[in-house]
């Protein structure tokens, strides 16, 4: 399939899903406006004063908010916004070197542990992974 084949797919399935956006809003106004019959109320008036008398009983004369999602807890901070050190194990270390021999990048080592990327680089350097200043040559590495 050709690149403009596949933009042209692209922006039908774009108009497709705008169909059924629009479809699904349609459908939306449609059973709201029949709620008050379906409970049977006579007019969306009568309807508005039995939600409102309902959320009463739950709000007491205050305004219902909607549950806020709970947030993610950060695993790189603690308690008053201080991060917290990662312990740096020999077991980490080992696995660490073994991802970089395996080819990974020091960031997705850094996320796949939790470390950080300075933490990476430090393990490297010590295994003799790293390259020298200004040389091309790699150190030797060092004795498992």
């Amino acid at each position: 399939m050709s690149f403009t084949d596949q933009i042209a797919e692209l922006e039908k399935a774009k108009a497709k899903l705008a169909q059924a956006e629009a479809k699904l809003a349609a459908d939306r106004v449609a059973a709201l406006a029949k709620l008050p019959g379906d409970y049977g109320y006579s007019s969306l008036n009568d309807f508005i004063k039995a939600l409102k008398a309902a959320a009463g009983k739950a709000r007491k004369g205050k305004k219902v908010k909607a549950p806020k999602a709970a947030k993610a807890p950060k695993a790189a901070k603690a308690k008053g916004g201080k991060r917290t050190r990662a312990k740096i194990t020999p077991e980490l270390k080992q696995q660490v070197i073994s991802a970089v021999q395996s080819g990974q990048s020091g960031a997705e080592i850094a996320a796949a542990f939790g470390i950080s990327l300075p933490s990476v680089q430090n393990i490297k350097k010590e295994a003799g992974l790293v390259k020298a200043r200004g040389t091309g040559a790699s150190e030797a590495p060092a004795a498992s």
